[in-house]
């Protein structure tokens, strides 16, 4: 497959539980054309973070049906789509199963366009997963962070 754009993802968090940021970065194949997103959150996860990223540059698309290799060092990610964990999941819905709300909106948005996944090892001297990583652990330490509503919901059932 001849993909139209890199999606490259990141995530991390301080505690885990604790801060955590997200960082992407989106290239057009064939282009100068890039683009970079981040955000923290005052309470989350780094499995989160890592799958929140891909969710995010995947919305981030504008047109629908797009050609897309996602790279990410999340091996959490990448082998619970590669090995279809996420579909058999979503068949018995997400029982017992963390992060079904980042699951769910991630199949939404996979669903709407034709993706590729590449793992990749993390802090390995790949630029663009550099980049991410950087992006996060900036995120993270930002001082007006997001709310992580539905795990910070989650913990406190856990109470």
């Amino acid at each position: 497959m001849s993909h139209q754009v890199h999606i490259y993802t990141d995530g991390a968090a301080k505690g885990n539980p604790g801060n955590g940021g997200y960082g992407v970065v989106m290239e057009l194949v064939g282009t100068p054309h890039k683009k970079e997103f981040y955000e923290g959150f005052r309470l989350t996860t780094n499995n989160r973070m890592e799958l929140l990223a891909v969710i995010v540059g995947l919305e981030k698309l504008k047109n629908p049906n797009m050609k897309v290799l996602v790279v990410s060092d999340s091996k959490y990610v990448v082998d619970s789509v590669e090995k279809k964990w996420v579909l058999g999941w979503e068949k018995k819905g997400f029982a017992n199963r963390k992060n079904s709300d980042l699951w769910k909106r991630f199949l939404k948005i996979y669903r709407k366009h034709q993706v590729d996944f590449k793992w990749i090892k993390g802090h390995n001297n790949h630029p663009q997963n550099e980049r991410c990583d950087e992006l996060a652990v900036y995120a993270s330490g930002l001082n007006d962070l997001s709310v992580d509503v539905f795990y910070e919901n989650e913990e406190e059932k856990l109470l």
